[in-house]
């Protein structure tokens, strides 16, 4: 089992990851992309909410990935960073269901930041 949760961490990471550096680096790009794309109200996220929501998400990404090796608690430092995924994607959710979009993904990514909090709890994992 800890190797699957390792695996669901390493994804969930990585995801995270890339997505963040997106925001930070390229939102205006990306925005122009998935308004053109969309037939929804455009996107009103500024760019400086957006840098915030890009490095929130690299932390706890990079939350996931590196307590494999670097902690003395990892289970601590993946349920943390777990669950505060977990309530961003709550939020994305809510988000991208008001613009009419799929909230498919948000929901995969919420689903799971559960299941590593399920599998990561002291007294189950």
């Amino acid at each position: 089992m800890n190797i699957v949760l390792l695996i669901a961490q390493l994804i969930l990471g990585i995801v995270f990851l890339i997505t963040g550096f997106g925001k930070i680096i390229a939102y205006r790009h990306l925005k122009k992309f998935v308004e053109a794309r969309t037939k929804g109200p455009p996107i009103g996220i500024p760019p400086k909410q957006a840098a915030i929501i890009g490095v929130s998400e690299v932390i706890w990404g990079s939350g996931e990935i590196l307590p494999i090796h670097f902690s003395h608690y990892p289970f601590l430092v993946a349920l943390v960073c777990s669950a505060l995924l977990a309530l961003s994607m709550m939020g994305a959710t809510y988000y991208h269901m008001k613009r009419k979009e799929t909230a498919a993904p948000s929901i995969c990514l919420f689903l799971l930041a559960c299941f590593i909090i399920v599998g990561r709890w002291p007294w189950w994992g």
